[in-house]
């Protein structure tokens, strides 16, 4: 006989991420201030993410964001995020 537990409220549920739960204190204990991720994104979402710049909504741009999602550099190349980013002491950087 299989032994199955009925789902209660206290179980995890395997399709949240356990690192959105976390409080600002509790994510920069882990290090989150040092985690950086780079993607590529299009002028329409980037107004959306910064708001305020003058943008060409039809060009691609690279936007680096730091792990709490929040917005670092924006530039048109890949060669500027990697010189951005040789400056300063991120532990890990991943391309997204």
């Amino acid at each position: 006989m299989e032994n199955r537990r009925d789902n209660q409220a206290t179980d995890i549920d395997p399709t949240v991420n356990p690192l959105k739960s976390l409080t600002p204190a509790q994510f920069a204990a882990l290090g989150g201030s040092a985690v950086v991720f780079v993607r590529t994104i299009d002028g329409e979402a980037l107004s959306r993410v910064v708001g305020s710049l003058e943008i060409d909504e039809n060009e691609a741009y690279q936007l680096v964001m730091s792990a709490d999602g929040s917005p670092l550099f924006v530039t048109d190349s890949e060669d500027s995020v990697s010189e951005w980013l040789a400056d300063r002491n991120y532990g890990l950087v991943m391309l997204h």
